[in-house]
């Protein structure tokens, strides 16, 4: 508990009580980095001392994980291609000055890159680049890897085509160098978004434009997020735009700012002097919410019926679009999943299930929350289902393998364990597996090695 709150002080990383187990794991792999044998004699010397920059990176690198890809929730480069960035870029070069975008928690870099491809995409090939792009993050890998700009195919899921022909080169192993034209006009950075530090010219996160923190203010306590919020808000110039995952919207968190839906996005505009009910008037694409809190995924969040949002759409279209309904239900698993709220998050992934039937990481997320409602014959058949549309999908057979092992199956479970390794040497050691929040390939096989060779040895 101590160790959690120091961590949370410090990184602003929040792990409650049911993610302690996780925080023990990472803890045990960082251990042998402070010269320390185990993750208990590591956690005392970590409440013992006052940690340094490089310390905490070091923990970074073994407590965060990543998992994005190009262009990630596609409304929201939607409404910024057509609604956010072209006012921004005409009121900047009115004004004789370079448009600021901060990415703040970029992870390996697929989001900064996407921007900066956005903005490629906007710009007239006579004028000159006039932006600037700083992306940061907390952990020193993801920004090495960010910087180095080397992606595998998974960075590429359901992204467009022309982004791959258009801004990266294939190499060899199936890998794609972003172009240079792109890489060099995004500047990454350390910043450890619980520190007091920003905003601040000096590591250019004051007179931003536009802040991107996706999936990223979930991970912190409620404290701590209020925190970075305000700092966020003090950053942004007046008229500039805060830009969150759907998950994360919330009327009281960005109480300070005026909430602007879009269809399918939500953005929150610094806009003191503006009435929420006139921003539609300055954005007339904007389908303004009856209420400012009044958008889908908060009402799903907060166990609200999706049947009572109101929003401004002719009669003869449906309220949501199906693909997007099917991604709110599939966020809301996840997120009543996260919460230990298991029978809701079952509810939640099997309409998600229902209406898109032939998505085996949907099967999947519903197997994990059967199996932690101690419900293991249900998992087994979502993960066949799973496996039937996707026979190459890793964590489907490493899942099949340890619920197989749990019913003394020996024999199906050591056919699973060889299929997911078979699989896994497909793959970099350092790619990242589907639908594992951020475990490598070369970690996965590693545990199934050892789950195997506890098999032949018994």
């Amino acid at each position: 508990m101590q160790l959690s709150e120091l961590l949370a002080a410090r990184m602003g990383l929040h792990f409650p009580t049911r993610c302690w187990g996780d925080l023990a794991r990472g803890v045990a792999a960082a251990a042998p980095s402070f010269g320390m044998s185990d993750a208990e004699s590591c956690a005392r010397w970590l409440l013992s001392t006052s940690l340094t920059r490089g310390q905490i990176e070091t923990l970074a690198n073994h407590l965060t994980v990543g998992e994005t890809y190009f262009f990630r929730d596609e409304c929201s480069f939607d409404v910024l291609e057509h609604h956010v960035l072209p006012p921004l870029i005409r009121q900047c070069e009115q004004a004789g000055r370079p448009l600021h975008i901060w990415s703040a928690g970029c992870c390996t870099g697929e989001e900064p890159y996407s921007i900066a491809m956005l903005l490629d995409r906007l710009t007239a090939p006579s004028k000159a680049w006039n932006a600037r792009i700083l992306a940061t993050d907390i952990n020193p890998a993801f920004l090495r890897k960010a910087a180095e700009g080397i992606y595998a195919e998974w960075s590429f899921r359901a992204t467009p085509a022309w982004v791959r022909e258009r801004y990266f080169v294939e190499g060899r192993h199936s890998r794609f160098e972003i172009r240079r034209a792109i890489r060099d006009r995004v500047e990454f950075a350390y910043l450890n978004l619980a520190d007091d530090v920003y905003p601040s010219p000096t590591n250019g996160t004051s007179d931003v434009d536009v802040i991107f923190c996706r999936n990223v203010l979930m991970y912190f306590t409620p404290l701590q997020a209020e925190k970075i919020v305000e700092n966020f808000r003090r950053s942004l110039v007046s008229g500039g735009w805060l830009v969150v995952s759907p998950a994360e919207t919330s009327n009281s968190l960005f109480s300070r700012f005026s909430a602007v839906s879009f269809s399918g996005a939500t953005f929150y505009c610094k806009s003191p002097n503006t009435k929420l009910q006139d921003m539609a008037t300055i954005f007339p694409a904007a389908l303004s919410c009856q209420e400012p809190d009044a958008c889908p995924l908060e009402c799903l969040v907060n166990d609200a019926s999706p049947a009572t949002v109101t929003r401004e759409m002719p009669l003869h279209q449906e309220r949501w679009s199906t693909p997007f309904q099917w991604e709110a239900d599939d966020r809301a698993a996840h997120i009543h999943a996260n919460k230990g709220s298991l029978v809701e998050a079952a509810e939640y992934c099997e309409r998600a299930v229902a209406a898109d039937k032939l998505n085996p990481a949907r099967l999947y997320l519903l197997a994990a929350i059967r199996r932690e409602q101690g419900q293991d014959e249900l998992a087994a058949q979502s993960l066949t289902r799973a496996l039937y549309l996707d026979p190459r999908f890793v964590l489907a057979h490493f899942a099949l393998g340890n619920i197989c092992l749990a019913q003394s199956s020996r024999g199906e479970a050591e056919r699973h364990f060889r299929n997911t390794l078979d699989l896994l040497h497909r793959h970099s050691p350092d790619e990242t597996v589907p639908e594992s929040e951020g475990l490598s390939a070369g970690q996965l096989a590693e545990i199934v090695t050892s789950v195997l060779s506890g098999l032949s040895s018994t």
